[in-house]
């Protein structure tokens, strides 16, 4: 069974498709901690209502907080740690420690790197007027979707393509890949 850490900033959309493919017994796999470092994320919400063990992690609560997010995962005996949306970079020392992989919503190397994420993303793929865009899970490094490509899944940008339309497709095949690269590491 794989052991699992979540890391999310905001709502933590991959954290849903993981929870629901474990409930469902998709993958063999727990998740045994969720880190945010935003107190009014929903992500926090969600884990209590699934009474899953949970920390706030951020500057406010914590001195040095890449330490304490390395101890929590320590203490979780983590195999697999997820960015679900995580806003803040990690420390080397925890990169280089654990297995860490992120979600990223477009097919890197493009619209890669700080600043680039959720909606920033897809409008700047629909201004530059894109044929394709897509989802990459990738390994995490200390730089910024800078990591090994672990897989890719693109989709088709229709003429008529709103930056509404296509968050909400990015999402969906988002969950696609997600619980499918998860699925590879149980």
């Amino acid at each position: 069974m794989l052991n699992i850490a979540i890391l999310s900033s905001h709502n933590g959309s991959g954290f849903d498709a993981i929870y629901e493919a474990i409930k469902n017994q998709i993958l063999d796999a727990k998740i045994s901690l969720i880190i945010s470092n935003n107190r009014d994320a929903n992500i926090l919400k969600k884990a209590k209502k699934y009474e899953l063990k949970n920390a706030l992690v951020n500057s406010q609560t914590d001195e040095s907080p890449n330490e304490k997010i390395y101890a929590l995962l320590k203490k979780s005996n983590c195999d697999l740690v997820f960015l679900s949306g995580y806003m803040k970079k990690l420390s080397s020392k925890i990169t280089k420690d654990f297995n860490i992989i992120n979600s990223h919503p477009s097919l890197l190397p493009k619209y890669g790197g700080s600043g680039m994420y959720g909606k920033y993303v897809h409008e700047a793929v629909i201004k530059n007027q894109e044929k394709i865009s897509g989802v990459t899970i990738h390994t995490v490094n200390e730089i910024y979707d800078d990591g090994k490509i672990i897989l890719q899944k693109s989709l088709t940008i229709k003429n008529d393509e709103t930056l509404q339309s296509l968050e909400i497709k990015i999402k969906e095949l988002e969950k696609i890949a997600i619980v499918e690269v998860i699925k590879r590491l149980c």
